[in-house]
């Protein structure tokens, strides 16, 4: 799962660059070449074969895009940067996730993506509508939320329920979509897995740059049983005020201190069943 996150995230990253250089050549580059074709040869041949290098270009994008669109995964990653995507914004669409285990479920949100989206900006007359459910089984379906009369906007929708329930399956079924399909970046559960609570983190090390002390790469021991971790840091040792969540990587590149202050860290282990113990609070001078 972390090579798939930052496969995803560096390809994303390429084709994004990709496709703005193309679009630039095709406004300047193309357009210059194509001054030139009926008189020289040499900038026929160009144009043709920047022409054909673009089509290769655009059929990789147009898979990846394809790829990442029906990837479910993407849904319950908690990046921002992927998604899921139906076929059509029909009503019945629907995607389900597993939770693992019975689980403890107090609350549910909806983050929504544009994904063939017709319009842009904000509009006064559009709404969602769907329908949630929980399942323990996977076969039978008891309804959780029906939001099918809705009028509002709501493209990051917060369900939190009276009362909580047991779980093991929530499905999410569309009803009406604004526009373009039914896409969805986030389909976030909170609540308990009911399980162990993940163990400690350990050999926190963080290294402070000695030319320009305002960054440091900090690095950890991965736990096998959690999800992301929480990264505390302040200038006092009893004041870490200021904390990161990081998903599947267990480095990061830190670059938001004063370069005059000693800096003071600690680290904590997140899964779907709590948080562990903080590591010890280390200085950084």
């Amino acid at each position: 799962m972390v090579g798939a996150r930052k496969w995803v995230y560096l390809t994303d990253r390429l084709i994004k660059d990709w496709e703005l250089l193309f679009n630039e050549l095709n406004e300047h580059e193309i357009k210059a070449l194509t001054n030139y074709t009926k008189t020289d040869e040499w900038y026929e041949k160009q144009l043709k074969d920047l022409k054909n290098y673009k089509k290769t270009i655009d059929k990789v994008v147009k898979e990846h895009k394809e790829k990442i669109m029906t990837n479910s995964q993407n849904a319950v990653d908690e990046s921002i940067k992927t998604y899921w995507s139906a076929a059509t914004a029909n009503k019945g669409e629907w995607i389900q996730t597993d939770l693992g285990n019975i689980s403890t479920v107090n609350a549910i949100q909806i983050n929504y993506t544009d994904q063939d989206a017709e319009f842009i900006g904000k509009q006064t007359t559009i709404y969602h509508q769907y329908k949630l459910y929980y399942s323990l089984d996977g076969k039978k379906w008891n309804l959780l939320t029906d939001k099918s009369s809705n009028k509002t906007d709501v493209p990051h929708d917060y369900v939190e329920l009276a009362t909580p329930i047991q779980a093991k399956y929530i499905k999410l079924e569309n009803i009406h979509m604004p526009t373009g399909k039914f896409a969805i970046s986030g389909l976030r559960v909170f609540g308990n897995g009911n399980g162990a609570k993940p163990s400690a983190v350990g050999n926190l090390i963080v290294l402070r740059t000695v030319k320009d002390k305002r960054s440091a790469y900090i690095k950890w021991q991965p736990v096998d049983n959690a999800f992301a971790y929480n990264l505390y840091y302040g200038t006092e040792p009893d004041k870490l005020y200021s904390c990161i969540m990081i998903h599947d990587f267990n480095e990061y590149w830190f670059k938001a201190m004063d370069r005059n202050k000693t800096y003071y860290f600690s680290i904590e282990a997140i899964n779907e069943n709590g948080v562990s113990e903080k590591y010890k609070t280390i200085k950084v001078e």
